[in-house]
Order: structure tokens, then C-alpha cells, then sequence
């Protein structure tokens, strides 16, 4: 099992930042990609960005340029810089970590609001 504690989420204006932050703890080894996903209330959860064991990112379309993921296997945390914020970026930001072939674990999730 593996256990992923989320931090970092809150109130922030529009073109404001935020830092998400994961912690993975348990059996971290192995664990091959871990991501942040998304779900805004009506919607149904999204990936915003992952990246694999050897630092291999992808994004959705919607946050390229204004988010970055990032690794620290020494740590076993993965970090999620928001940066240009919009409103529609309000919502709840989960943790993923996967252990290939077919093993996902699931954080508790941290809210985002933007709003002024």
C-alpha cells in the first residue's frame, strides 16, 4: 500500500500562485508515475500533469506553461507549481501514484479556489 498526503491547497486570486505539495509514504518503492488530477464540482476528474520515474512530464493543454510538476525521489514527494491561476482552475487537486501494471493509489485531495 501506498499512502499520499496532499498539502498546499487554498484561497489564492486570479494570476496568483500556488505550490501543491504530495507525500508518499508506505511502499513507495517502485512506484513508477505519480500525477495531480483535478475535479471541479459537475465534472468529472482530470488530469492536470504527471511525470514518470525517470522525470518524464506531460500536461493537460489547459495548464501547459503555467503548471509544473516536479520530483523528489529522495523525498518521496512530488510537487505541483501553479502559477497564472484562473478561476477555472478552482477545484479539488488529488494525488496519483501508479505501480505498473495496474496498482493506483489515491490522496485525500486539497482545495483550490481562485477568486478575487
Amino acid at each position: 500500500q501506498v499512502q499520499l498526503v496532499e498539502s498546499g491547497g487554498g484561497l489564492v486570486q486570479p494570476g496568483g500562485s500556488l505550490r501543491l505539495t504530495c507525500a508518499a509514504s508506505g511502499s513507495i518503492f517502485s512506484i513508477d508515475v505519480m500525477g495531480w488530477y483535478r475535479q471541479a464540482p459537475g465534472k468529472q476528474r482530470e488530469l492536470v500533469a504527471v511525470i514518470t520515474s525517470g522525470t518524464n512530464t506531460n500536461y493537460a493543454d489547459s495548464v501547459k506553461g503555467r503548471f509544473t510538476i516536479s520530483r523528489d525521489n529522495a523525498k518521496n514527494t512530488v510537487y505541483l507549481q501553479m502559477n497564472s491561476l484562473k478561476p477555472e482552475d478552482t477545484a479539488v487537486y488529488y494525488c496519483n501514484a501508479v505501480k505498473f501494471p495496474s496498482a493506483s493509489y489515491w490522496g485525500q485531495g486539497t482545495q483550490v479556489t481562485v477568486s478575487s
